[in-house]
Order: C-alpha cells, then structure tokens, then sequence
C-alpha cells in the first residue's frame, strides 16, 4: 500500500458519487485502505456492491444523481450510516459525441443533467453536512475546459459549468471553513475513456486515439487522495495540465491545427452514429421541451 506525507485522511468521513467503477471506484478502494471511512453511491448495483465489499463493507445506494429528489433521500442515508460527513465527491459523470449541427440535441441534455444538475444536486444534499471547519467538496471537471475537441462541446460545457459551480461554492462555504476544489484531468484510463473514443467518427477524426495521449488511473486517484487529504483548491493529472490551464487560447489554436480537415468527416460520421453514453443512463423525463 502506497502512502503520501503531510494529512491524513483516516477517519474522514467521505462520500463518492459514481463510485461503481473508474476513478470513483478506485478513489474508494484507496481511501477506504488509508483509514477512511466512505460511503458510495451509482447507478450499477452489482459492481457497488464489489467496491463496497473491499472497502470494508462500506454502506452504499443506487442513485441517478440527476433526480434531486433520490439525490436527497440517498445522501441523507449515507451521512446517518457514516455519522456525518467530511468530504463530498461529486464524481459522477457521462460523455457522449454530439455533433453542435445536425446531431441529437438530447445529448447535450442528458449530459447536463447528469455532470452538472448531477454535481448542484449532489452540492445541495450534502452541502450542510460539510459546511464546518474540515469539510471539503471536490468536483471534478476536465482539461476540456482549455481545450474544446469536435464532438465533445456536450461534455466540454459541463466540465466548464462544473469549474463555475466550484468557483461559486468556494465563496460561498469560506465563512464556514470548508474549501472546495476541482479537478483537471487529461484522458485517464478508464471505461469512460476507452468508450469515448471508441466511436467511427473518432477514428475518422482523431485516428481513434487520444490528442494527448491516455494516461494510467494510478497517479490520478494518487493525486485525488492527496487534495482531500489536504482540501486542496485545485488537482491536475497528468502533470502537464496544470501548464495547459493557463494558456487556453494558444491549447486551443494548436489543436484545431492539428485536426484540419479530418473535423468535417467525423461530424458528418457522428450525426448518424449511434454511439452510447459512456456510462449506460436510466429512463428521464425530457428538461428541455418545447411546448
């Protein structure tokens, strides 16, 4: 078992949403090994119930984060089983291509729903539980707010709403000595990775790889458990991204130089693909009708 100098997070009493595989998942298992005391929540039962059982039988719901109502009844659970909370991880999210012209505009808001409304929800449960000397809210957004690839402005738009929210809740808790931080990360190796570029139209655009290259899962979650540990503002990984994050614009331009014209073919691929989300989703009520 790997260890980090500095705080500690034994005895933090901690809860992870869309913790049944991934980065929640192995956020859990790290936490739960280093003395932590976590409580999960997702939407596959099965696989919650595994990381659950190796994290010390660690009590855990299904829950869709994006029904407030299940969001509150679920939370309130948990913080009782945990005895209060510490630290909330809003970590659950989905991505899926959408073409801006011409593609499935229920793309956009089943993404919205589940990584932002997902994450206000998750902030609007558990928010008073943390609001005390040592709490800690970590969300997490994406590298994709600095840089915007074809295909993804579903995703990039929830992970720069999600850096909004954390701004905003960072002023919001400060009187309350709680410190909220958020993540950037590149592409890391997981399922919601692999998926997200395993499509037609990304192989036409991207030769079905990652711009930056997908990096391991370890030092990733290594650098979540060192934020909470320390309530840090801001947790980057790979390394390289905390040099992306200020130079957006220049990230930006060489990025759309390097795609060229292989944009136009994965965008026309991409308005009949039938690619699914990341992470299957429960049946939801439209937001966005028009009546």
């Amino acid at each position: 078992m790997s260890s980090i100098s500095g705080p500690s997070v034994a005895g933090r009493k901690i809860l992870i949403t869309g913790a049944a595989r991934g980065i929640g998942a192995a956020l859990a298992r790290r936490l739960a090994a280093h003395g932590a005391e976590v409580a999960l929540l997702g939407l596959e039962p099965e696989l919650l119930a595994e990381v659950a059982a190796e994290c010390g039988d660690a009590p855990w719901r299904y829950c869709d984060v994006a029904d407030r109502a299940q969001v509150d009844r679920v939370v309130a659970a948990l913080v009782g089983e945990l005895g209060g909370l510490d630290v909330l991880v809003a970590n659950a999210g989905i991505a899926k291509q959408m073409a801006m012209v011409g593609g499935d505009p229920s793309v956009l808001e089943e993404t919205l729903a589940v990584n932002v409304l997902g994450v206000a929800y998750a902030v609007h449960a558990a928010g008073p539980h943390v609001a005390h000397a040592s709490g800690y809210v970590l969300m997490m957004s994406s590298i994709s707010t600095a840089v915007h690839l074809p295909l993804a402005g579903a995703y990039s738009a929830s992970a720069a709403a999600v850096e909004a929210l954390a701004a905003t809740l960072r002023y919001e808790l400060r009187h309350t000595g709680a410190k909220v931080g958020v993540s950037f990360f590149a592409e890391i190796d997981t399922e919601m990775t692999s998926r997200g570029f395993g499509t037609a139209a990304a192989r036409s655009g991207l030769d079905g790889t990652s711009l930056t290259g997908v990096s391991p899962i370890g030092p990733a979650v290594a650098a979540l458990h060192r934020a909470i540990a320390r309530r840090r503002k801001t947790v980057v990984s790979p390394w390289w991204v905390a040099l992306v994050l200020p130079v957006r614009p220049v990230a930006q331009m060489l990025v759309q130089r390097l795609l060229g014209a292989r944009v136009a073919r994965a965008v026309e691929i991409a308005r009949t693909e039938d690619a699914p989300f990341t992470t299957p989703q429960p049946a939801r009520p439209r937001r966005m009708e028009r009546r």
